[in-house]
């Protein structure tokens, strides 16, 4: 019996030694308040189930002061590695330093950091996205429509991106710009924006939303006109209301794939493994 219950402490601690031996990495993620986030945090804990890893997620509500409290924290808690979802672009610099300095590797999702040193990024393609929308919207209401844009939160980079992207898409249809405005990537000010866009542009034919959120939100004023209305993102809701014959279009990002694609790329760094320095996530667009 005492050797019995000797073997059962060694394997007991040769047990709990391994699992103490799991890996930490850490997931910021810029807003828990938003399903496509969300989305990408489960992509990102699946995908660390899969490989053995010890997943944090914290939120940073969209402040870059919270940010930096939550990276701060993680460098003193034995983590491995750094995925984050910026908060703002150009803010987010001093938190990516601060890993930096702190001899933590850092992986962008989504949105990229203006400063500091990053191993790799991985987001689709913003610009190509909006691309893909004024071409959707070019079709449905023809060249020169009046066009109506919710911005989402300055200093992020898909913010910026998307919105380089549509002034193309603008330029190559002849699309009037009657108004470009921020709604902060949130449903509730989407709708706020929109109806007091609608009452100075009753003109408009087609709204373009920068994520889903804001496009579900204009889309409660809008789609009570023929104004069509087209998103991004491809968040459940999204697509939901692009399949219930509401929403006119959606260009669909797969944010579980860019959360997964995050922690597979974090593997590869943490084993000494080259990794690209952008890591592209497809695009597709969802129509009625």
């Amino acid at each position: 019996m005492k050797k019995l219950t000797a073997l059962a402490m060694i394997l007991g601690a040769t047990l709990s030694t391994s699992a103490m031996a799991k890996e930490t990495i850490a997931l910021v993620v810029s807003t828990l308040n938003n399903p496509f986030f969300v989305s990408l945090k489960e992509g990102a804990q699946k995908e660390a189930d899969k490989l053995g890893y010890n997943l944090v997620v914290l939120d940073s509500q969209n402040n870059p002061a919270k940010e930096l409290a939550n990276v701060q924290d993680l460098t003193v808690r034995g983590t491995k590695l750094l995925l984050i979802n910026p908060t703002d672009s150009d803010a987010v610099g001093n938190a990516v330093k601060m890993t930096n300095q702190a001899n933590i590797p850092v992986i962008t999702l989504d949105r990229v950091a203006a400063q500091g040193m990053v191993v790799s990024h991985v987001a689709s393609d913003n610009r190509f996205g909006r691309k893909m929308a004024g071409k959707f919207i070019a079709k449905k209401v023809g060249e020169s429509a009046k066009i109506i844009e919710l911005q989402g939160i300055a200093g992020t980079s898909a913010a910026r991106e998307r919105g380089e992207g549509f002034k193309q898409a603008a330029n190559a249809h002849k699309f009037q710009i009657l108004a470009s405005q921020p709604a902060d990537f949130d449903r509730t000010k989407g709708l706020n924006v929109m109806q007091n866009l609608l009452q100075s542009h009753p003109d408009v034919q087609a709204v373009f939303a920068q994520n889903d959120e804001m496009a579900l939100g204009a889309l409660q004023t809008a789609g009570k006109t023929d104004v069509i209305v087209v998103g991004f993102d491809g968040t459940a809701d999204g697509v939901k209301a692009v399949e219930g014959d509401k929403l006119s279009a959606t260009v669909a990002q797969m944010p579980d794939k860019i959360g997964m694609i995050g922690v597979d790329t974090a593997d590869k760094v943490l084993k000494g493994e080259k990794v690209k320095a952008i890591n592209p996530v497809d695009l597709k667009l969802v129509t009625q």
